[in-house]
């Protein structure tokens, strides 16, 4: 597994308005868009890309264009919802599938409840959202649901882990092509599951349903 962690005063000064409990919903999602769209950059430097001629004002040239088949995006419900927009911006040609997954609050183990994907992912780059990587059960979950459907690529991209999260994700994924990028690896977990110093439940924050 590959593991990129953001190092960027952008990156790291939005991180901070929303980790601050005072900011509102609407400030919130407005800044997890954008913090997708600069960890998309980087979640995207192998994004296979093929050659095309074009004619520009001057001369023909050649460039590249998004190769097929195109790069699919996975949010997982509901928190991923807030990530989809920052990506698709940076790649609007790609295609869109959802996972719903929810973590028992005692268990702490994931479970998949609804699933809208093709059924074949062979050859597909798939990326996958989910803005806190804590305990590592809901994105490994994912990441075995896309290679089970024949993913052969898959990158997450989420905004906070903890390194309990990277353990356990870089030991399911071994002998997988896997790449991990953050926006910022915290301290640790508590008790409860939740990333410390972290930004609370991701999801309540985005959508003021705490």
């Amino acid at each position: 597994m590959r593991l990129h962690v953001a190092d960027h005063p952008l990156i790291t000064h939005k991180l901070t308005v929303l980790r601050d409990q005072r900011t509102p919903s609407p400030v919130f999602r407005q800044l997890t868009e954008e913090l997708v769209t600069l960890l998309a950059y980087e979640a995207t430097r192998n994004v296979r890309v093929a050659p095309i001629e074009i004619q520009t004002p001057v001369t023909s040239t050649t460039g590249v264009r998004i190769d097929d088949p195109r790069p699919l995006v996975v949010p997982i419900l509901r928190a991923g919802l807030g990530m989809l927009e920052g990506m698709v911006k940076l790649i609007p040609t790609a295609e869109v599938g959802f996972l719903g997954m929810v973590r028992d609050h005692e268990t702490l183990e994931p479970s998949t409840y609804a699933e809208r994907l093709p059924d074949d992912l062979s050859d597909r780059q798939c990326f996958v959202l989910d803005p806190m990587l804590a305990t590592g059960g809901s994105l490994g979950a994912a990441i075995d649901f896309l290679f089970d459907r024949g993913a052969q690529d898959v990158t997450a991209i989420c905004i906070l882990g903890a390194p309990e999260g990277v353990a356990a994700i870089e030991k399911q994924v071994a002998g997988r092509d896997v790449t991990l990028v953050l926006g910022a690896l915290d301290e640790r977990l508590n008790e409860h599951g939740y990333i410390v110093p972290g930004l609370g439940d991701a999801g309540d924050r985005l959508y003021g349903t705490v």
